[in-house]
């Protein structure tokens, strides 16, 4: 069972954003969040990004972030961190094993993959969310 506290996730802004939003967009049945729940996460996130009304296709449920600054980093996880709380919901639990990647990295990225790999080994284990971390550093997921 993978868990993610809402106020004390242990990763920090960007990835606690992209791995809700993930969660949301997910379909994943053990999620402990209701359907109309996940929606609103994303469609307020959405709308701090977007002047347009937010996709209805799953598959076109993304968020783009790349061209967020900091401010709309901290904005996304305000809006996260609060629809949860109206809801009573402190902890994200989940039932997926980790899934392969869905694309090559490419042969330019290939340099930094490896560099971080001797940095950081255990980002390379099947369990991405296991509780081994960098030296020196423990996990708060559980």
């Amino acid at each position: 069972m993978q868990t993610l506290h809402v106020h004390e996730p242990g990763l920090p802004d960007l990835q606690f954003v992209l791995l809700v939003v993930a969660l949301m967009t997910s379909g994943l049945d053990s999620l402990n969040v209701p359907e109309d729940v996940r929606e609103t996460v994303f469609d307020r996130c959405w709308a701090l990004l977007h002047d347009s009304p937010p996709p209805s296709r799953r598959e076109e449920r993304v968020l783009d972030l790349r061209f967020g600054d900091e401010v709309t980093l901290q904005a996304l996880v305000e809006v996260i961190r609060r629809t949860f709380d109206e809801h009573g919901i402190t902890c994200l639990t989940w039932d997926h094993p980790p899934s392969e990647p869905t694309q090559r990295t490419t042969p330019e990225a290939m340099p930094l993959v490896e560099r971080l790999g001797k940095l950081y080994p255990f980002a390379s284990s099947s369990d991405p969310f296991s509780d081994n971390g960098p030296p020196g550093e423990t996990s708060s997921r559980s």
